[in-house]
């Protein structure tokens, strides 16, 4: 049996909160301390203090707090919503000592039941003969709003206790209201008391069907319809998260321009455009320390990073399994355990079988980013997207530049940082395109879409044939 020294539930308004609390409250040795972390009261509404701790006292030291519930006699814990907070969220989750109760509840009802409390202004009901009567009206956007806070809060304390190897005890709305299920709780808890009826200082405020409580029901019918309820549309990404890189970063050395690479791109042609920018050539090599340095020297700095058309950069990389001599494990995995047809290491690949093997390497791409295969997934052919996370993780760039418009887009970025810079000459990158001008088929626009789906949408490419022509 796990042993808890204090615990916290993890709810949102209207899904059943107070009553679990109501519950927890009637065995003997444990206590739920309400919405303890609520930036706008402590505890409960009209209370001054918690555990002998004012209000301005918990928001200067949330932990403090989190402390003494920890420390109280008994079991002791609250109810946490994802606005309450954020400081104390990290300690929660991060004890294994403390155990976690997750209360949810059907998002359409929990968002009705807000909207009618908030009309109405009653947020508890004792007793029926004191209920207010009011009826919601649905928003689509507002709904969308509640739905994706409520998922992006949860999927944030899945991650959390997966990633620590914890559990928790998960309850909906209906559970409360099952006397079975709060003894299961609380022998979870390490209770040893039991409860023996359910709660009777509460009663469910709007026991009516969903159709009596909206007054635009049908509207309501017609938006939800809209919405993709089992994430059909979604793109599964098992892609690992990238780094940001930093050592690969060029600067302006005299000019507050830095450019952030996503390889392979075109950084020759770029370190050469840097570098007549101002007297002092280029900066490279940083560390997290010096490129900050760099940052304070120049106030004003503009960051960049370009975007290549995915089938283009599928090909750089291609070329450098071909021909790097540090890639010559991968060519040697390839050949034996996935069958491309690469050539013998001292030989090259000949020009009339480049399109078939490039081929098969777009193929192979595919089940790589999905972690299916025994290579990782290499820089030089991760997606784009997973990149610009990356690089986010130090600093987002300012400008995502394409390519294809690159002179319009450095113009403008040396404009903003007010930097007088020279024209950008796009024959610099034109051998990487007529190498593959040279090997094009429509086959390997269709291959290079199925591996970079997520690259094609996020950033609108066409095919590269139509961008090339």
């Amino acid at each position: 049996m796990a042993q808890f020294d204090r615990f916290v539930v993890f709810a949102e308004m209207r899904t059943g909160s107070n009553l679990l609390e109501s519950a927890l409250n009637r065995l003997a040795g444990v206590q739920c301390h309400g919405e303890a972390f609520n930036p706008a009261l402590i505890g409960y509404p009209k209370r001054e203090t918690l555990l002998d701790m004012t209000r301005a006292a918990r928001d200067a030291d949330p932990l403090a707090l989190w402390q003494r519930i920890g420390a109280a006699p008994g079991l002791n814990g609250c109810r946490y919503f994802h606005d309450h907070d954020p400081r104390v969220l990290s300690a929660m989750l991060d004890d294994p000592c403390c155990a976690k109760v997750i209360l949810t509840r059907n998002p359409l009802d929990s968002y009705v039941s807000l909207k009618i409390a908030r009309a109405t202004g009653q947020w508890k009901l004792g007793d029926g003969r004191d209920r207010r009567e009011a009826r919601a009206s649905f928003d689509a956007e507002e709904f969308d709003h509640h739905l994706a806070t409520l998922q992006d809060f949860q999927l944030r304390l899945l991650h959390a206790l997966q990633a620590s190897g914890q559990t928790a005890f998960y309850l909906d709305y209906e559970d409360v209201q099952d006397l079975e299920v709060l003894n299961g709780l609380a022998a979870w808890l390490g209770a040893e008391d039991r409860l023996k009826a359910l709660p009777d200082d509460l009663v469910p405020q709007n026991p009516e069907p969903l159709e009596r409580k909206v007054a635009n029901f049908p509207a309501m019918e017609t938006a939800l319809a809209r919405i993709d309820r089992f994430n059909l549309t979604r793109t599964p990404n098992f892609e690992p998260r990238r780094g940001p890189g930093v050592p690969g970063f060029i600067a302006a050395k005299d000019a507050g321009l830095l450019y952030m690479p996503i390889r392979p791109g075109p950084d020759a042609a770029l370190r050469g455009w840097l570098a007549q920018l101002g007297a002092g050539g280029i900066e490279e090599g940083f560390t997290q320390k010096t490129l900050r340095q760099w940052k304070r020297r120049h106030p004003g700095h503009r960051s960049f990073t370009v975007l290549r058309h995915p089938l283009l950069r599928a090909h750089l990389a291609f070329r450098a399994v071909l021909e790097r001599p540090g890639m010559a494990d991968t060519r040697v995995t390839l050949r034996a355990a996935y069958g491309l047809a690469l050539p013998p290491e001292g030989e090259t690949l000949a020009p009339d079988a480049e399109g078939d093997v490039f081929l098969a390497f777009l193929q192979w791409l595919k089940p790589n980013l999905n972690l299916q295969t025994n290579l990782p997934v290499h820089p030089l052919w991760a997606s784009q997207s997973a990149a610009l996370l990356g690089l986010a993780q130090f600093a987002a760039p300012d400008l995502i530049a394409r390519e294809d418009r690159l002179a319009a887009d450095l113009a403008a970025l040396a404009a903003m940082a007010a930097t007088p810079a020279p024209a950008f000459d796009p024959s610099a990158t034109a051998p990487d395109a007529s190498a593959l001008s040279a090997i094009w088929r429509p086959d390997m626009e269709k291959a290079a879409r199925e591996v970079y789906t997520r690259d094609f949408m996020q950033f609108g490419f066409s095919d590269w044939n139509d961008q090339a022509a």
